[in-house]
């Protein structure tokens, strides 16, 4: 029984970093925070490639600072309507979302729910893996970027038609400013989830309560409680599992980076990078930075690698889009390989 309370002591809070997120997110949503940065992106001048970036560092950026899987559910449908907006084939956009928010989710210990798990047995600043992290993130976002881009190059014209001119909205509301309180908050502290979450509930309360924008529907299908309970109790019975057999931990005690984030990676599209953080994170692990990279950039591999694909599978389809199985892993596998090699190497 210990040990179960252990590994639930161990996984709790990312999972409850990441309702808190979520949110923020929503409410941030409510104030047009999301379709404010996806006008602004349709706006970008020259062509379809030109806008391909700027969304695709959008993306990134909202991933390192709200979390990939509010990044998944906010930002896919504005990379879709950028796109649609310009009357650009939306392919490149649709998938290098989700590759994107997985690749740009490296940087913040919030960033991803499983760099949380890696480090909750030997706490770290968020500046300090954040500072470890940028080079390997800055890669990752890049490489991403350019091989989606060379992927669908022939899809992209070289001038497309502008945007609408009329002006862009942009409130400075409660959203905003919790965002930014979040972002400092997984900077300054080891422990940022209980004060997040906090921060989350309370907006989510006013937006439900005092301003009735929001029903309980809504704030129901934003914590996605049919996704995050099952995999955090997966998570649970992982960790507790790993410490009663300890032989995960014991495989990469000498294991060298590259040979830790491809174990990693392999053992995210088997069982889930979450639980698979939970095996291998429930003792001392040599090289956390690279179990980490497996652990965020092997998903891109396959569908079952991430919580955040599944969310995307079901946005985009919510959103008219038809994203195939197919077509996420011909296109991920060879980006993920690529990017653990460079972002391991670099780290």
């Amino acid at each position: 029984m210990s040990l179960l309370l252990e590994s639930f002591a161990h996984s709790w809070e990312p999972f409850v970093l990441v309702i808190g997120l979520l949110f923020i997110g929503h409410s941030a949503a409510h104030e047009g925070l999301f379709e404010s940065v996806g006008q602004l992106c349709a706006r970008v001048p020259g062509g379809d490639l030109s806008l391909f970036v700027v969304t695709m560092l959008a993306v990134a950026l909202v991933t390192a600072t709200l979390n990939l899987d509010t990044a998944v559910v906010f930002m896919t449908p504005v990379a879709l309507e950028a796109a649609r907006t310009r009357g650009v084939d939306e392919r490149a956009f649709l998938y290098g979302t989700i590759l994107m928010v997985n690749a740009a989710s490296l940087l913040l210990l919030g960033s991803n729910l499983t760099n949380m798990l890696v480090f909750a047995s030997q706490p770290a600043r968020g500046s300090v893996v954040a500072g470890h992290m940028a080079l390997p993130w800055a890669v990752s976002v890049v490489l991403t970027m350019a091989l989606v881009a060379l992927r669908y190059r022939s899809t992209f014209r070289p001038r497309s038609s502008r945007a609408s001119g009329d002006p862009i909205t942009w409130s400075v509301g409660p959203g905003l400013v919790a965002t930014v309180l979040a972002v400092v908050a997984m900077l300054l502290l080891s422990h940022p989830a209980l004060p997040i979450l906090a921060l989350g509930c309370s907006l989510e309360a006013y937006e439900l309560l005092a301003r009735h924008r929001i029903r309980w529907g809504d704030t129901v299908r934003v914590a996605s409680p049919v996704v995050i309970v099952p995999l955090f109790l997966l998570a649970v019975a992982v960790g507790w599992l790993s410490r009663e057999w300890s032989a995960p931990t014991h495989w990469l005690a000498h294991a060298g980076p590259l040979a830790t984030a491809f174990a990693a990676a392999s053992m995210s599209l088997l069982i889930n990078n979450l639980p698979a953080a939970s095996l291998f994170a429930a003792g001392h692990v040599t090289h956390p930075y690279a179990l980490l990279i497996g652990l965020d950039l092997g998903p891109n591999a396959f569908v079952t690698g991430a919580m955040s694909t599944m969310l995307w599978l079901r946005i985009a389809r919510t959103n008219g889009a038809e994203p195939t199985v197919g077509r996420f892993s011909a296109l991920g596998l060879p980006i993920a390989v690529i990017t653990i090699l460079a972002a391991t190497l670099v780290s």
